[in-house]
């Protein structure tokens, strides 16, 4: 908002400090100026008012109070006041009616005769330059002058233009029209507030005037409009039309409705001052002449001012310092309180209207602390004793698994909780079987998601043309119809397109998952046959046969394998993956900071291969079982490395090939005792005359 130094030196008594230092103080106390420029012998101060003190400081009545308080200094009693002619009455040149109050809750009307529509005063024409304004004529300079003083939008209009005397204010109808003053065309709708005469609406509401009753050279009777219009409805019209004006500025933002008669009273009154009668020697400014006597007034619902009762041990808790009673007292008699006492401790203050941002208590306390000065206040350290917060350890097994696995190649995602009718319908729901959401904010997100697997394959979906590898997982709530339940799970998976099969991928996250619930101090891990249970939930995502629970002793914790093949042709997902999924308010319960330690061999290893051919039935875990139990101690470990399943092997086969690693504690291990325990290993195997170890 552009301000002019002289015209604020003009409304204070006494000198203002230099343009630089108040620029300074007024940014010291919760302004900011964006620009401070010489023009001519003038100064402009351009201020970033902060939207709370539009209603007021819009104005350079409002700027001019701020820097009297922060000076010391007092403000001059400027109000021009208008001399009635008995002659004329302004009810007779002009009737106002307002069909929304709410939209309109004042309109001030006042109506100058016998003007003569000539050049503003040069101080005039020099003040309006400086705030960016461009001189017209007299009357319309004074509306525009009168609103930067006061900030009260003013509009003039040619008293004998308007239709039958009227001024309506009401919204547009359907497919009314309207040219501005600047000849533009704007369509209007129900939405737009309008001033208008008996036949056409004459303006935009708080917005822009219209070109049919503006002010020319033939103009003689003038009526000013000083009205108060909704803040909501202005800036949804000027919203609308795209037309921001100075008028809309304010208007938007709110002003005193009180504020309407002091600045109509004052423009008639500068017009009156300083246009004269035809024929005097001060016809150079253009002539003018008589006030109709009266206000045309609509004020149905007036605005009083509001009351305050402030707690002064209140005001010391909430600054932090303690100024005394006498002080307070002073600062908001300075802001144009009145104040009151009500006890030793206590004061009631009435908040004068034009001071919109002054609501609470805790508004009184920080004008008082605006004035009284911020750089006043010491910095105090906090008296209380601060202590850490207990761990949370959900939150912490958390962060401590998201960083394992990012360790060990896996990114994380985070996907929405919902999931759509149609995922709903490619995993195999019925509908009622998810939680459903009241009011979607779109068809995509209609229902929680009931496992974080849907979510992930979707990702997949979307990054598969991309990547050629994919290790993603993600740690999140899942909810479930049964109960109304939610629970945290964590999930993941990895794909790989270069894979021949999904056995080496099951490996490899087999691998992952031990390594990360190792890092969590689970040791005894192992996996079982896969069998849906109730509380996965119904349908089971999981492929029959290709897939595997999770368990720690005999808590089952999640699931690990292959996703369905009906629900990966549905979404077209054609390459090799594999999934897991782990409760993780299981995991976390089981967790522990506590390392087992298994101190190493001073004795070497050594590796040999075992290849045995099965039926396809067969589960690894059989296999491991009877290799651990036949090596006994000396097998340190069993590693699977391939599964295959192919045209070479006889139908209804597959290949299932083993590290074992031999290593003892106490000696180094001899060739001869290897293949000793070896051959050991491949008698107990063949024992199931449908196995075959493959030489």
């Amino acid at each position: 908002m552009k301000f002019s130094y002289n015209w604020l030196q003009s409304l204070i008594s006494g000198k203002l400090p230099k343009p630089e230092k108040l620029a300074e103080l007024l940014t010291m106390h919760s302004f900011e100026i964006a620009e401070l420029k010489k023009m001519g012998s003038d100064y402009l101060i351009d201020i970033d008012v902060l939207p709370n003190r539009a209603g007021d400081c819009f104005s350079h009545l409002g700027i001019a109070k701020e820097a009297a308080i922060l000076t010391g200094r007092e403000l001059k009693e400027k109000i021009e006041r208008p001399k009635e002619s008995r002659h004329f009455k302004a009810k007779d040149f002009v009737e106002v009616e307002v069909k929304d109050k709410k939209a309109c809750p004042r309109y001030t009307a006042r109506v100058v005769i016998d003007v003569k529509v000539g050049e503003s005063p040069k101080f005039i024409k020099e003040r309006l330059k400086v705030c960016g304004l461009r001189p017209i004529n007299n009357i319309v300079d004074i509306t525009n002058y009168v609103m930067l003083e006061t900030g009260q939008p003013l509009h003039a209009f040619d008293g004998e233009k308007l239709a039958q005397k009227k001024i309506l204010v009401r919204f547009a109808k359907k497919n009314e029209k309207i040219t501005t003053l600047d000849k533009e065309k704007y369509n209007l709708d129900k939405d737009i507030l309008v001033i208008a005469d008996a036949k056409l609406p004459i303006a935009i509401a708080g917005i822009k005037g219209g070109k049919n009753p503006e002010i020319d050279k033939k103009t003689k009777i003038v009526v000013i409009e000083s009205a108060n219009f909704n803040s909501r409805v202005i800036r949804k019209g000027s919203q609308r039309l795209n037309l921001k004006t100075d008028a809309s500025l304010r208007f938007e933002h709110g002003i005193d409705p009180n504020l309407t008669e002091m600045a109509v009273n004052q423009a008639a009154a500068i017009i009156q001052k300083i246009a004269c009668p035809v024929g005097s020697r001060r016809d150079s400014y253009g002539a003018g002449g008589k006030i109709a006597q009266g206000l045309v007034d609509s004020y149905p619902q007036k605005v009083r001012p509001k009351k305050i009762i402030l707690d002064l041990n209140y005001v010391e808790k909430l600054l932090g310092v303690r100024i005394s009673k006498k002080e307070i007292i002073e600062i908001l008699r300075s802001l144009g309180l009145k104040v009151f006492k009500i006890s030793t401790l206590k004061i009631q203050t009435e908040v004068p209207t034009r001071r919109l941002d002054l609501l609470l208590p805790e508004d009184l306390i920080e004008e008082i602390g605006r004035i009284y000065g911020y750089e006043k206040i010491p910095a105090t350290p906090p008296l209380i004793f601060l202590s850490s917060s207990k761990r949370n350890d959900l939150i912490f097994w958390e962060d401590f698994a998201k960083r394992s696995l990012k360790e060990l190649g896996f990114t994380e995602v985070y996907n929405y909780s919902f999931v759509s009718e149609k995922l709903r319908d490619i995993l195999g729901y019925k509908s009622g079987e998810l939680i459903e959401i009241e009011n979607p904010i779109s068809i995509e997100q209609k229902y929680l998601r009931p496992s974080l697997i849907p979510n992930l394959l979707i990702n997949l979906q979307k990054n598969i043309n991309y990547f050629s590898d994919i290790k993603i997982f993600e740690l999140g709530k899942i909810y479930r119809q049964k109960k109304n339940s939610e629970k945290r799970m964590l999930a993941g998976v990895i794909l790989r397109k270069e894979s021949k099969s999904t056995a080496e991928l099951f490996s490899e996250l087999k691998g992952a998952i031990d390594s990360l619930l190792n890092q969590l101090g689970i040791s005894n891990i192992w996996y079982d046959f896969y069998q849906p249970s109730p509380e996965e939930g119904k349908p089971s995502f999981w492929q029959l046969k290709k897939s595997a629970e999770i368990k720690i002793d005999q808590t089952e914790i999640g699931f690990l394998g292959e996703i369905s093949s009906k629900i990966l042709e549905k979404l077209k997902i054609t390459e090799n993956l594999v999934f897991f999924e782990i409760d993780f308010e299981k995991l976390s319960r089981l967790s522990s900071e506590e390392q087992e330690f298994r101190p190493l061999s001073r004795y070497p290893s050594a590796i040999r291969d075992l290849a045995v051919l099965v039926p396809q039935g067969v589960l690894v875990e059989e296999v491991l079982n009877k290799i651990n139990t036949a090596g006994g101690k000396v097998v340190r470990d069993v590693d699977l490395f391939d599964i295959y399943e192919g045209r070479e092997l006889p139908q209804g086969k597959k290949n299932l090939a083993f590290h074992i690693v031999y290593q003892a504690q106490d000696r180094t291990l001899k060739s001869a005792e290897i293949d000793k325990i070896h051959q050991k290993i491949i008698k107990v195997l063949e024992k199931n005359l449908r196995w075959q170890v493959r030489r």
